[in-house]
């Protein structure tokens, strides 16, 4: 029944998105990278898309986004992030050495104990809606991220009510040339969770896996493999160069969604503002907007 109100869904226009129950993707961002979200780092959207990348965040963080696809107002997403780093080293708690790394590139800044991740998004209008939240954990060590992530999604279908279930996932990153290049890998619903008792439906189950490279410091080169148990898998590539220490431009392409994508990034002070836009041959246009801002870091003791 749940799988007979999804087609009609689809086949009013309420659920064209490619991936509407899969993990989701977190910020304007990695929207605008081909819709990238396993290697990034460095702010908190990073860390929502794979918990690993927490483990480097060392300044709370709080952000805001919101999305449209394909122009249809019933579409919309509105999404939340918060990171909040446990503990601070010292100098009297260094990070654990590693061999021929320097202490700055191992993670000497990382938070002692790790950090906190929140999520909540709403995705949908009155015909179907999706509600989720999240909460992930991300720890850093020397130059490897390891994360997990548990998240409660809620699927409303009018005249069907609600139904919620639980996705757990694990993901992690390691810096294989620090700095220079990253291999970073998610898997999303490795637990299967169920959705519904007709048919046996479940979430889908996705690996990410993929690799940052930086050829020079101001340009970012990423490329990226998304697969479904059930479907086809997703290729992805996506480029980000900054031309100011303040400005980021991206450009990025999906081949399974048949998109592409770019957008611009802003930093300016302790805000962070990054715009995506995303055309599909058939769909047309998708738009994403995201804000944070980073709190400072508190002096050390």
């Amino acid at each position: 029944m749940v799988k007979l109100y999804l087609c009609l869904a689809l086949g009013l226009g309420a659920l064209p998105a490619a991936h509407a129950q899969g993990p989701g993707l977190w910020g304007a961002r990695a929207a605008a990278l081909g819709q990238i979200g396993s290697v990034l780092a460095d702010d908190g959207w990073a860390g929502a898309s794979n918990a690993a990348a927490l483990g480097q965040l060392n300044r709370p963080t709080v952000g805001v986004g919101a999305e449209n696809r394909y122009l249809l107002p019933t579409l919309n997403t509105a999404s939340l992030v918060m990171a909040v780093p446990i503990g601070y080293r010292n100098n009297a708690a260094p990070a654990a050495p590693v061999a021929g790394v320097t202490a700055a590139v191992a993670g000497a800044d990382a938070p002692r104990y790790g950090t906190l991740g929140f999520t909540a998004q709403r995705f949908g209008g009155q015909l179907y809606s999706e509600q989720r939240l999240g909460l992930g954990y991300g720890y850093q060590l020397g130059t490897v991220r390891v994360g997990a992530r548990v998240e409660v999604l809620q699927t409303s279908i009018q005249a069907l009510g609600s139904h919620r279930t639980v996705a757990a996932s694990l993901g992690g990153q390691a810096d294989i040339i620090p700095r220079k290049l990253t291999f970073g890998a998610t898997l999303y619903n490795f637990n299967q969770a169920r959705l519904a008792e007709y048919q046996d439906e479940r979430l889908p189950t996705v690996l990410r896996a993929g690799l940052a490279w930086r050829p020079a410091e101001k340009m970012l080169l990423l490329v990226e493999t998304e697969k479904d148990v059930e479907q086809d898998a997703d290729f992805k590539a996506g480029l980000e160069y900054l031309p100011l220490p303040a400005l980021a431009l991206r450009a990025g392409l999906s081949t399974l969604t048949s998109q592409l994508t770019g957008g611009v990034g802003l930093r300016t002070g302790a805000f962070r503002i990054d715009y995506a836009a995303g055309w599909h041959e058939t769909l047309g246009l998708s738009q994403q907007l995201s804000a944070a801002y980073v709190w400072a870091k508190p002096s050390r003791p």
